[in-house]
């Protein structure tokens, strides 16, 4: 039987008014734990919280999953993650330029694949070289030079080069909302490393400018290099021109051990490369968090996932679902995606 009590007209009045009172302290109390200068440019969602409390979480002093600050790592690719990747690779499109700049001296590349393929902007028949084609550009843009003039050479490709779609600077096509999260996580302890496919060499001169990110914390995939002392007495190293390790897929998890020593507590990628890491990361003992980012968002930036040639997120879309694991919507979690363009 239902039991129904009658109040009093004044009692009622008080009633609401602690239900406001209630209501206005929840309402406060939430804005204190999620202020809008933590990730702005992140709409509110469930993921963006489930950022703030995992990291809430592990920098609580007095929780149980506390984390001291020196075990504190963070690990994210670039291409893709931290910045844009279509049509092409970045890094991929310097080394057509560099190409397209060294022809002249190359008679013999107008009858050769895969440079002819890159001197008739036939990306089809460079693709269809493969590894052993990517390897011969990479010899023939690089080798012979001593490690400061390929740094020479990268920061002023990036200087002029401009993006086809944007027409922007490539360093200014980077991810508002990620570089939010990375200042949010070193302002709370932690050590934000870039583990990516992409070149070291070629990462390192313009990462700690961009992303905030030093020489020493970029992992990428490395070449051979000799060391030499010149005519004059300077000691040098001289790039060969052959790749000694791609940091990619599998590698990724033996390049955080070998480099880091220490299991990261978040990990973020955005393609099935980036799957073993974050597979590695999530299982480890300490408290985890490891996100995907989907690009879903045609307008602003790109979409594409499973059958992308850049970029391809299948298997880990699917392992992200089976295992509950974040995954970001361009789309639907930024409010933005890029920086203002920087005044000229």
């Amino acid at each position: 039987m239902t039991h129904f009590v009658r109040f009093s007209g004044g009692s009622q009045r008080l009633i609401a008014a602690c239900v406001l009172f209630i209501f206005l302290a929840c309402q406060t109390a939430a804005a204190a734990t999620y202020p809008a200068t933590v990730l702005p440019s992140w709409n509110d969602s469930a993921t963006k919280s489930k950022i703030i409390d995992f990291v809430q979480k592990v920098t609580d002093e007095g929780g149980a999953e506390y984390v001291k600050p020196e075990e504190r790592i963070a690990v994210f690719d670039n291409d893709g993650t931290l910045w844009t990747e279509q049509p092409a690779y970045v890094q991929l499109v310097y080394l057509i330029d560099r190409i397209k700049t060294l022809a002249p001296q190359h008679p013999e590349w107008k009858t050769r694949q895969p440079f002819k393929g890159i001197l008739e902007n036939d990306m089809r028949a460079v693709a269809a070289t493969g590894n052993v084609g990517l390897m011969e550009i990479e010899h023939a843009a690089d080798a012979g030079l001593t490690t400061d003039e390929f740094k020479q050479n990268v920061t002023k490709w990036l200087d002029t080069a401009r993006d086809p779609r944007f027409r922007r600077p490539y360093t200014e096509l980077v991810y508002q909302p990620m570089l939010e999260l990375l200042s949010y996580l070193r302002a709370n302890g932690f050590k934000t490393y870039i583990v990516s496919g992409g070149g070291t060499d070629f990462m390192r001169p313009w990462a700690e400018k961009t992303y905030g990110i030093p020489p020493e914390q970029v992992i990428g995939s490395t070449d051979k290099v000799k060391f030499e002392i010149d005519k004059n007495g300077h000691a040098q190293l001289i790039k060969q021109g052959v790749i000694n390790f791609i940091d990619d897929g599998d590698s990724k998890p033996v390049a955080i051990n070998r480099y880091i020593g220490r299991m990261p507590l978040l990990a973020f990628g955005n393609s099935d490369g980036d799957l073993p890491m974050l597979q590695y990361v999530s299982s480890g003992t300490v408290p985890n968090l490891v996100l995907y980012l989907h690009h879903d968002d045609a307008g602003r930036e790109y979409a594409y996932d499973r059958k992308s040639s850049f970029g391809k997120l299948d298997k880990g879309l699917d392992e992200a679902t089976k295992k509950g694991w974040p995954v970001v919507s361009m789309k639907s979690d930024w409010k933005t995606v890029f920086p203002e363009p920087q005044a000229k």
